[in-house]
């Protein structure tokens, strides 16, 4: 719970805590990068009864088949620790690993009568190659002497001896792997590895390497008797398949289904560009509704029929060339049906396509020269209100972005969040409504700046808002999360910069609120506790961050954070966080502070206090948990 609010640089989180959640995209990045100590790490634990080339496709299939499946967030996975200088593994890359070793483990198990068996313990299905057996290419005396004196190891102390060897890792990282991949008594097979001679240099040898092979014909005779075989088989199976369906109770139509090459009707429309939904120029001063639907069609592309057929074709089914982007929780299949058209038109050296479905907006972009490069992105807009349907990214180079704007913005601007006093730069607009280009918020490195688009409406209003890496940006707002207001140029000075850690997440909007004011123990000034809640377009993933901020200091000390809380948010708005504070005397406080309906503040180990706010003695690294009484009586406990 505790953070020291004098230190700059972010903590590591503590022994013990919750593992890191593994996602495809990690998992993927790693198995790639990785791909051959993988399938050497299989080779070296697949059981040599298997024979050398059924070793080397079996090797291949587990590494291939270590992906989480789907596209959600996969299981959290300890990163198991390592002998002094070997290499470290990231989350993504031991869970490939754990998954490669336990289909390693499992083709060695033997099949039982009365047991399901385990998909390892059959031949692969893929890779398959026909004609040929495949081995890697022979070592030495050295390397034959550790290849039969591994065989000769039961299969959990063959894992142990090459984790330990190939991945390096100590003899508590060997247990926990092993554990993890289902090994019954990692004790007994860390024990039988340590019979076997430390060779791990000859691990790395081409001995053992079954992505560098050698191939040799299989049985020329037997392969061609096989072929005989199986156009037997093949010729039977078409005779069969045409008796079956004649009419009668043998194989027919899937009830009142089309056949497989019917045309959808709606799937066609949707691929016509005569058929896109166009909205004439002042619509959305009649319209009942301020959002996208009231957006007229605008760009100098907009009868370009060829671009249009493209772009609708690459949305119903994007080729293995073309860059797909979907925010979290946005699904990226084909149109419904006629889509709307928003915008088509150059934007710096490429041509852009906007279009609305009513759920979702869809850019495609290609190049001016050719159709080589296109890139297609979708991102969540349902329920979007005025505020929310305000601009559209456009084009995004180099770090610099250009928004196509509502039909009712009248004039934009853009400011530097961090530096609330300086005036904000007119951004000007063409008669389409896409703003110049300017510098949006850093996504990495150093925060200096933080840019963030401001835009008059034809009300007065003024929308702000700012660039999370998405196609639409995250409305900005301040206050009581149950009423919450415009953010205004100060509202964000100290908390911008924690807005990258929403970023690519599929941020809707995010609201700052400044809950508490506490004066500092030993005239220490008043510091001032605020909340910023990020709302998300699926409406799952929402991420709230609690900081601590003193008057002197240039941003604020995140004290606590959360994912999928209702904390700080409309639905219920208590919170409680905590720090330690060291005073210019050097004595160290514990403080807390908690929202208005919080009557009083308990910490462990006794200290007490009425209200909503605590400070109390302590000692530097002392490790404290708070919890709140509300007015009702109920307890709240600081954010996690």
């Amino acid at each position: 719970m505790s953070s020291d609010v004098q230190s700059e640089k972010p903590k590591s989180p503590p022994a013990g805590g919750p593992a890191p959640v593994v996602d495809v995209e990690q998992a993927e990045a790693a198995l790639v990068e990785h791909y051959p100590r993988l399938v050497r790490l299989a080779y070296l634990v697949l059981p040599p009864g298997l024979g050398r080339n059924r070793r080397v496709l079996t090797a291949h299939a587990l590494t291939q088949r270590a992906l989480p499946r789907g596209r959600k967030a996969g299981q959290p996975v300890a990163v198991p620790s390592q002998r002094s200088g070997a290499r470290p593994h990231d989350a993504g890359y031991a869970y490939v690993r754990l998954q490669v070793l336990r289909g390693a483990l499992d083709a060695g198990l033997p099949l039982k009568r009365l047991a399901w068996p385990k998909r390892a313990q059959f031949p692969p299905l893929l890779p398959q190659v026909r004609g040929l057996q495949l081995f890697p290419r022979s070592g030495g005396a050295e390397e034959l002497a550790l290849d039969q004196r591994l065989a000769a190891l039961s299969a959990d102390a063959r894992a142990a001896y090459v984790l330990r060897g190939l991945e390096s890792l100590d003899d508590t990282g060997v247990r926990a792997t092993l554990t993890a991949a289902g090994c019954e008594d990692p004790d007994a097979a860390v024990a039988e590895a340590d019979e076997v001679e430390a060779r791990q240099a000859l691990l790395a040898s081409p001995e053992f390497d079954p992505c560098s092979l050698q191939a040799r014909p299989t049985d020329l005779m037997r392969r061609r008797q096989h072929m005989k075989a199986a156009g037997v088989a093949v010729a039977a199976a078409v005779v069969c398949g045409a008796l079956l369906g004649m009419p009668g109770d043998g194989w027919g139509p899937d009830g009142a289904a089309a056949p497989p090459y019917a045309r959808n009707p709606a799937g066609q429309a949707a691929l016509d560009p005569d058929r896109l939904t166009t909205v004439p120029a002042g619509a959305w001063k009649r319209s009942a509704r301020a959002d996208f639907s009231s957006w007229p069609a605008r760009g100098g592309l907009t009868k370009d029929k060829a671009l249009l057929r493209r772009a609708l074709a690459v949305w119903a089914r994007p080729g293995n060339t073309v860059q797909v982007s979907a925010t979290p929780g946005t699904a990226s299949g084909a149109p419904p049906g006629p889509a709307q058209l928003l915008y088509a038109g150059e934007v710096d050296s490429a041509r852009v396509v906007l279009l609305y479905d009513g759920l979702r907006i869809v850019r495609y972009a290609e190049p001016k020269e050719g159709t080589g490069g296109a890139a297609l992105d979708f991102a969540r807009v349902d329920g979007a209100t005025g505020a929310d349907a305000g601009a559209v990214v456009v084009n995004r180079t180099d770090g610099n972005i250009r928004y196509l704007t509502a039909p009712w913005v009248t004039s934009a601007s853009v400011g530097d969040l961090l530096k609330p006093a300086g005036p904000p730069l007119d951004l000007k607009r063409d008669k389409d409504g896409v703003t110049a280009s300017f510098a949006g918020p850093p996504a990495s490195g150093r925060c200096t700046s933080w840019s963030a688009l401001r835009l008059r409406e034809a009300d007065g209003a003024v929308r702000v808002s700012t660039d999370l890496g998405e196609l639409t940006p995250a409305r900005l707002t301040a206050g009581r999360p149950a009423a919450p207001r415009e953010a205004a140029p100060g509202d964000w000075a100290k908390t911008a910069c924690s807005l990258s850690s929403v970023r690519s997440s599929g941020v809707r909007s995010v609201n700052s609120w400044q809950y508490a004011r506490q004066a500092l123990p030993e005239a220490g000034g008043v510091a001032q506790w605020s909340c910023a809640r990020a709302e998300t377009w699926r409406g799952r993933g929402s991420r709230t961050l609690a900081q601590f901020q003193t008057a002197g200091s240039a941003a604020g000390a995140v004290a606590a954070k959360a994912e999928d809380s209702l904390a700080c948010g409309a639905r219920d708005a208590k919170v409680l966080a905590g720090v330690l504070w060291k005073s210019q005397a050097g004595n160290w406080y514990l403080l807390g502070a908690g929202s208005k309906n919080v009557t009083s503040v308990t910490a462990t180990g006794g200290a007490r206090a009425e209200g909503n706010l605590l400070a109390v003695r302590t000692e530097r690294g002392t490790q404290a948990r708070l919890t709140g009484t509300l007015t009702d009586g109920s307890k709240v406990t600081t954010l996690r």
